[in-house]
C-alpha cells in the first residue's frame, strides 16, 4: 500500500512538471489552463505562460503592417519570447516559481 501511494504521489509531481512546461508552448497554455489551474506551482507559470502568448499574438497581428521597417526589431521580439520561455521551462525543471523579467510583473492582471 506505501509504494502504490509513492508511486501515485511521484506521477502527481510529474504531471504538475508536465502542466507547467506546457505553459510555455505557445497555445498549448490552454491544457494546463483547462485542467490544472487549481494547482498553486501550474497557475503561477500558467501566468507566465499567457503573457507570453499574448506578446507573442501581437507580434503576429503587427508583423504583417510593419514587415519591411522593423523586421529586425520582431525578430529581436520574436527571439526573446524564445529565449523567455526557455527560462520558464528551466525553472519549471529546478522547481522554483521565479518570475521571468518583464513578463513576471505582467502575470499579475491575470486573475484566475
Amino acid at each position: 500500500m506505501n509504494e502504490q501511494n509513492e508511486n501515485i504521489k511521484t506521477s502527481d509531481k510529474q504531471n504538475t512538471q508536465i502542466m507547467a512546461i506546457l505553459a510555455y508552448i505557445g497555445p498549448l497554455v490552454i491544457i494546463p489552463y483547462l485542467t490544472s489551474r487549481g494547482n498553486p506551482f501550474v497557475k503561477f507559470h500558467i501566468k507566465q505562460g499567457l503573457v507570453l502568448i499574448c506578446i507573442e499574438v501581437i507580434i503576429w497581428l503587427i508583423a504583417p503592417m510593419f514587415m519591411w521597417q522593423m523586421s529586425s526589431l520582431i525578430q529581436l521580439l520574436n527571439l526573446a519570447t524564445l529565449v523567455l520561455s526557455i527560462i520558464g521551462v528551466v525553472n519549471v525543471v529546478q522547481k522554483k516559481e521565479k518570475m521571468l523579467p518583464i513578463v513576471g510583473g505582467l502575470s499579475s492582471y491575470f486573475k484566475f
